[in-house]
């Protein structure tokens, strides 16, 4: 897994508010890259076979009891230092559980942190998990615009100078938010879903030509911003061809592919007079109303055919 699909234990500890047992050992410098988690129960007893290393170990209720009925402070010492002795990416104490002085020793030994979670094993382990898969899921940047409009999020792409900024400041203006624009990072956080950020340096701004670059936020508010959204349907303007036919029915989807995934794709043709904001209001309830079941196409293709059956 290359380094833009890893992250740090010191951003993992910020996110989950884990307190640092052992300060003064870097979590800079200590790397995550696997999503999932383990409980070292089997190590505990002493069994170090398919031991995943590579994940964040959580000691939980169960594991906590069984340190604290079954095991010496000589025992402790040694499976702890054995856990270290792989340089897992750190161990953290669920419940508030407060390790013994020989765990710390053991992780101070090996450099590997020492933490403590007020929740519960259960909840801890799925917030973690939930929020690596984010961080280390596969991911792309773009040349385009992502807009939430009334909950679908819609990625907006076409060449440079086609409107597509124009078009999200629109629909900014009618109530909706924006999400990124000129760059979108794409990650792709399971095989349905696709979901959509801003980089730090460009987030909450849009480029306009002949004005320059303005701050959505400052200008609309908060409520006009959005960090994250799920891609559920792409815009492709482009300069319209009077050779070219362009869907008229929406009988078949068009698909375009990101990181393995398929996204409902729309080519949008750009003429004087044509109010894109509107066009991407409708297609995005539109597409909203297909998840639901409701499909204008087919209901006028089913009309058509039924009076063309009662005229026979």
């Amino acid at each position: 897994m290359n380094q833009e699909n890893t992250t740090t234990v010191a951003k993992l500890a910020e996110r989950m508010a884990l307190k640092n047992l052992t300060p003064d050992i870097g979590l800079e410098e200590r790397i995550i890259s696997f999503y999932d988690v383990n409980r070292p129960a089997l190590q505990l007893t002493g069994f170090f076979e398919h031991f995943d290393v590579t994940r964040v170990q959580i000691v939980g209720n169960v594991e906590q009891q069984y340190i604290d009925t079954y095991l010496d402070e000589r025992m402790i010492s040694e499976r702890f230092e054995r856990i270290a002795s792989f340089n897992v990416p750190c161990i953290i104490f669920s419940r508030d559980y407060e390790p013994s002085e020989s765990i710390l020793s053991a992780c101070r030994k090996y450099g590997v942190p020492c933490l403590s979670s007020p929740k519960t094993t259960s909840d801890l382990s799925s917030e973690i998990i939930r929020w690596l898969k984010v961080q280390l899921a596969p991911r792309i940047s773009i040349h385009g615009v992502l807009v939430d409009v009334y909950g679908e999020g819609v990625l907006i792409i076409g060449d440079s100078g086609v409107g597509k900024s124009e078009s999200a400041l629109e629909l900014v203006k009618r109530g909706h938010r924006l999400v990124s624009d000129d760059v979108v990072e794409i990650r792709k956080v399971s095989d349905e879903s696709l979901v959509g950020s801003a980089p730090e340096v460009t987030k909450n701004f849009i480029e306009l030509r002949g004005i320059g670059i303005i701050n959505i936020r400052t200008l609309f508010g908060f409520e006009a911003i959005k960090d994250t959204q799920n891609i559920d349907m792409v815009i492709k303007l482009e300069d319209w061809d009077k050779n070219k036919e362009y869907d008229r029915l929406g009988l078949t989807e068009n698909y375009i592919e990101y990181l393995g995934n398929k996204v409902i794709c729309h080519e949008i043709p750009i003429r004087p007079g044509r109010n894109l904001a509107i066009i991407v209001e409708c297609a995005a309830v539109n597409n909203r109303a297909k998840k639901m079941g409701h499909n204008a196409a087919d209901e006028l293709f089913k009309r058509v055919n039924a009076n063309i059956g009662n005229r026979v």
